[in-house]
């Protein structure tokens, strides 16, 4: 069984921020895939849970009035996966968290719960990155909206205060950052299913009106650094080019600047650098063909 010293329950926002200020030591729970996994094998043993789950106003995926896509820190990934909000605008992400587990564990684990952890292998990490999400987060006395870069700190770290009680409340995706936006997203990982990546990349581009150009193209990865990153080199090479193999060539090997690779009982730094390379190249091309685009 779990080894807890006390569960209080939250039933709202503004209570869970109580909660949090009156029992700081405690740690937040929503669907429990990650902590209670934890709790089992001893790592939190002992500690005190605050569960945000009958938090409602945290589920969902809505427009916000700027048309900005809004993601409830509680919404599982089942949720996200067959939402049309997200299907239509960033089936990405979507396909992206469809890759975390099994049925059990998307249908229960949270878009929160993933991010928070801090954790570089999550599967919605790098895609949250290339799409420039924004992180809201909710404490005693404000609303923060901090971008997901800066949000993680460092691995299993991120930035919520508990000294203000905040918690992570939404995920913000911005309308310039998935207008006419098209993405594709790889995991390597040694099994197909119920596994965590070895490498996670994640590319969208956004193509100019006459299908001949990319306008932009954004990639992020995860475990290719101590948390997921950004590669601004590759985006870089790949600004204004034409839809052609040698641009997909020249932005994939621009990846090698920015990454930060390591060696590990998964994969050597020499490996991972490698199939990051080949990602990045896959990814671009199947983001130009999904924008409606043809390589040359």
């Amino acid at each position: 069984m779990y080894d807890m010293s006390a569960l209080y329950q939250a039933e709202s926002v503004q209570d869970a921020i109580r909660l949090r200020l009156e029992h700081p030591e405690a740690q937040i729970i929503a669907g429990g895939t990650d902590v209670l996994v934890q709790m089992r094998e001893g790592k939190r043993a002992g500690k005190a849970l605050i569960s945000i789950l009958g938090c409602g106003e945290m589920r969902g995926v809505t427009l916000d009035e700027e048309e900005n896509l809004r993601i409830g820190s509680l919404t599982t990934f089942s949720h996200i996966t067959a939402d049309p909000l997200i299907q239509q605008y960033i089936n990405v992400l979507g396909e992206a968290v469809d890759m975390v587990g099994g049925p059990q564990i998307r249908n229960a684990g949270t878009i929160g719960g993933n991010t928070c952890n801090g954790v570089t292998s999550a599967d919605s990490a790098s895609t949250l990155h290339a799409w420039e999400a924004i992180v809201e987060i909710t404490g005693k006395n404000s609303v923060r909206r901090v971008p997901i870069k800066e949000f993680y700190i460092k691995a299993g770290t991120v930035d919520l205060r508990v000294e203000d009680g905040e918690i992570q409340t939404a995920i913000l995706i911005p309308k310039a950052s998935y207008e006419n936006c098209y993405g594709y997203y790889i995991k390597y990982a040694m099994r197909n299913a119920m596994d965590i990546a070895t490498l996670g990349c994640s590319v969208n581009v956004r193509l100019s009106p006459d299908k001949q150009t990319i306008e932009r193209a954004r990639i992020a990865y995860g475990v290719a650094g101590p948390v997921p990153m950004r590669c601004p080199s590759a985006e870089v090479a790949a600004k204004d080019k034409p839809l052609t193999l040698t641009t997909a060539e020249e932005f994939s090997l621009a990846v090698l600047k920015d990454i930060h690779a390591r060696d590990s009982w998964r994969a050597s730094k020499a490996f991972r650098e490698h199939i990051a390379v080949e990602m990045a190249k896959r990814c671009l091309i199947e983001s130009i063909k999904r924008a409606g685009g043809v390589i040359k």
